[in-house]
Parts: C-alpha cells; structure tokens; sequence
C-alpha cells in the first residue's frame, strides 16, 4: 500500500511538476494516483475520482485496455526502439502514417512524427518557414494566432500560444502576432452569434494587411480552444478563416492535439468546422496517453514543394517515429474504429451531454454553457442576466474546482470557467453521474459565495 505522507515529501523534495506554484503544492502535498480503470482513478487513500478531463485531454479510450498493453509490450519484444534518421524506418511507423493520412482525407499525403503537441508545432514554424523559402519567399516568416490560444509550452509552442502568464515567463519569439478569440460569451453576448462568427474571422484579414500579406506564411488556431477554456466559435466562423487564407495563399494550421481522435465527433475537429488546413498539428487522442506520440499531418501542397524541391530537412527528433509509440498508436485506433466511439460521440453522448448542460445553465451560478463533441464549459457569474463576473481575487473557480475534488470528480478551471472532456466511452449512465456530480459540487459552491457574503 502507498504510503501517502512519505511519497508526498519525496514528490515535494524533487519533483518539479508542470504549470505549479511549488510553494502552495508543498503545504499541503500531492494527490498521488495510484490506478485507474475506464473513466475512473483512484487515489493513494482510495478515493474513487470520475476523471472528466481524460487525464489531459487524451485518455479518448478509457483507461486499463489491454489491448494497448499488449501491443507495447510486443513491440519492445521485437523492436523496443529505433532512429528514423540515417535513412531508415520502422515498420509500425509506417503503417501508423499510412493509417492517419486515410482518416485525414484526400488533401494530405504524409506525417512527420514527434512525442508531444509541443514539439510538433515547433516542426509546423520550421515547416512553413522552408517551405516559403523553398518557393523563394523567405519573407514570409509571420505566423498569426490567436489569443487565449494554447499550442505547448516549448518556447516556439508557448509563443504560438496567447497565454499571457506563459509570455511573462520566457518572452515571444519573432515573427508571431495575435488576434482575438472569437469568444462570444466572453466579448459580444449580445450580438447575433453567426454574425459575430464572421467578424471575428475578419480579425484575421486585417492582421494579414497590417503585417503585409507578403510577410505571412501561416495562420494557427484550435478547432475549439482547449486550455483557453473551452471556447467554441460560432459556425461561422472557420468557413470565413479558410476564404481569407485561401484569398491570401497563406498556410492554415489547425491544431488538433486536443480536437482529433473523436472528440468532437470527427476523426479531426476540422472536418466539422468547415476548414481544410494544408498542416494538422495531433498528439494526445492518437494514443489515448498510454504513451508519448505527436506529430504533424501534411498537407499534399506542402509536402510536394518539400519533397520535390526542399531538399534536406534539417528538423527532427531522437522519437520520430518510436516504433513502440506508433504500435500503442495502431492499437488505440483500432479500438477506436472497432467500437465505433467516432459516431457514438457524434450522434450519441454528445447530443446527450448537450442536452444535460442546457438543464445545467438553470443553476444560478451557470452562465454560457455550451458543449460540442464531448467538451464543455460553463462559466461561474455572480449575475448571468445582467453578464456580472465575480471579482477575480475571489478565485470562485478554484473554490469549485475544490470541491470537485472533494467529491470525487476532475474539473477543470480556467479561471471562473469550469470545463470538461471525458474519455470518448463515457455512457449515457456516467454522463447522468458526472452531472449529478457538477450540480453537487456547483450548491457547495454556491453555499460557500453566500457565507461569504457574495452571493
């Protein structure tokens, strides 16, 4: 059995953790997770913990499947690894590509292999720079994004990204700039929602004209934004992006790490927004977590003037291609496939999560719920018919997020906006518990404002 008290002070004593205040974490110990099974963890004390965040973002086919399991360990019994580099391949590689690009579509031809969403959208800025350059444009070096946005947090991945905090720490590089989110709760509650869509897109055209059409290689952005907080454009909205880039020959990137795989019903979130972007940026869902793989899904426009033209590419990683990844990979696809999680998400429990989270707005603290696929988020208002947020000193989001905890359930905050994107098997039946859950956790909440004199 683990003892809790001591593996806390060893994880306090030498483990840096990802996106933590140290000091806060020492005071009061990690939550050590000790296994886990379909949508559930458990903990060191034996708490039982229904996971709506599919560990992060990536858990699409639940947890404790053998069959991922297995192909591992049947790949590092034959080949646990090998480079890519020195003109050589493996054979779950290449199968792993062939797979993607015929989920991908007719547009894209080839995929190149990294371990992380992070490292992947650094290959996107090395592959769009060589290929302007390679068409004798090495002027077009600007990438535009957006606000708000999260593309990693390696320094090209976090300034791709619009987290302030992240840029505070570290910087931007050259040549990125950004736009705003097309957020329409958040900037234009009251404006026709489609109509915003389009104005938002329109951002986008002005950027371009500002930093001078010629200087732009590429436009980023998430199908919906993930860490941002769950933020869905209007329909709208992703149609008009593909006619400014189109109108302009600039690049589109559409950054799949947490839309692909399913989660929004689609084997890509772009093949449901009305996009078709020459790069598609995936990680996360392509293996369910079980183990590290990322990488980016090329375009046939791009890969032609790099292969034909491009000569060497001198970009890459130790990992590209890690024939054990890219077996897990296979196998999770298969699963994928074989259980039909795709459609189920798409004609199934992601109408029936929608359908619970229009009951949920009726609690007073809801304000902006909206899902798609099976992400969702809310927004915590001290007033959602007169649009009143709380004062963000008062951290209400932590404060639900607490309780989520406290109750057997991962929640996400962002600050006053609380998000969810459970594994793709999640039922009906754990749909109904997870919001059972959510408003349990929304009237202690609730109860803790009106002690505090706030609500």
């Amino acid at each position: 059995m683990t003892n809790t008290k001591e593996i806390q002070a060893i994880d306090s004593a030498h483990y840096m953790h990802p996106f933590t205040d140290h000091k806060s974490l020492a005071a009061k110990g990690s939550r050590i997770i000790t296994k886990a099974d379909n949508v559930y963890i458990w903990d060191s004390e034996g708490h039982k913990i229904f996971d709506a965040m599919s560990g992060l973002w990536c858990v699409n086919v639940g947890y404790g499947r053998k069959e991922l399991v297995d192909a591992a360990c049947k790949q590092m019994t034959e080949l646990p690894f090998y480079n890519s580099f020195f003109q050589t391949t493996n054979v779950p590689a290449v199968k792993l590509a062939e797979k993607i690009i015929s989920l991908a579509g007719d547009n894209y031809s080839h995929v190149f292999f990294g371990s992380s969403g992070s490292e992947s959208n650094d290959t996107n800025v090395r592959m769009v720079r060589h290929y302007w350059a390679t068409l004798g444009q090495p002027e077009r070096t600007f990438i535009i994004s957006r606000k708000n946005a999260y593309h990693g947090s390696t320094m090209v991945g976090s300034s791709l990204g619009g987290m302030g905090g992240m840029h505070a720490q570290g910087g931007v590089i050259p040549g990125i700039e950004h736009i705003e989110q097309p957020y329409h709760y958040g900037l234009a509650p009251d404006e026709d929602r489609d109509a915003f869509g389009l104005r938002a897109a329109s951002w986008l055209e002005e950027k371009i004209l500002e930093v001078g059409a010629e200087k732009v290689a590429a436009f980023i952005g998430e199908p919906v934004q993930g860490a941002g907080g769950v933020i869905i454009p209007p329909q709208t909205y992703w149609p008009e992006i593909q006619r400014i880039c189109d109108k302009y020959g600039i690049l589109l990137i559409c950054d799949e790490v947490i839309c692909g795989f399913g989660r929004l019903g689609a084997w890509f979130g772009s093949q449901r927004m009305g996009a078709k972007p020459d790069l598609m940026t995936f990680a996360k869902g392509v293996s369910s977590g079980y183990i590290p793989l990322g990488g980016v899904v090329v375009g046939k426009r791009v890969a032609q003037v790099l292969i034909e033209q491009g000569g060497e590419f001198n970009h890459g990683y130790t990992y590209s291609g890690h024939p054990t990844a890219c077996a897990v990979a296979l196998a999770n696809l298969e699963i994928i496939e074989r259980e039909d999680l795709v459609n189920q998400v798409r004609y199934e429990t992601g109408p029936y999560l929608a359908q619970k989270y229009a009951e949920l707005a009726k609690h007073p603290l809801v304000g902006g719920a909206e899902t798609f696929g099976l992400v969702a988020g809310f927004v915590l208002m001290k007033n959602k018919e007169e649009h009143v947020h709380f004062d963000e000193s008062l951290e209400v989001g932590m404060i639900c997020r607490g309780h989520c905890f406290a109750n057997g359930l991962i929640m996400r905050a962002v600050g006053d906006r609380m998000i969810i994107a459970p594994p793709l098997v999640t039922t009906k039946a754990q749909i109904d518990e997870m919001i059972g859950l959510i408003y349990l956790c929304l009237d202690a909440t609730l109860a803790d404002l009106k002690r505090l004199g706030v609500m």
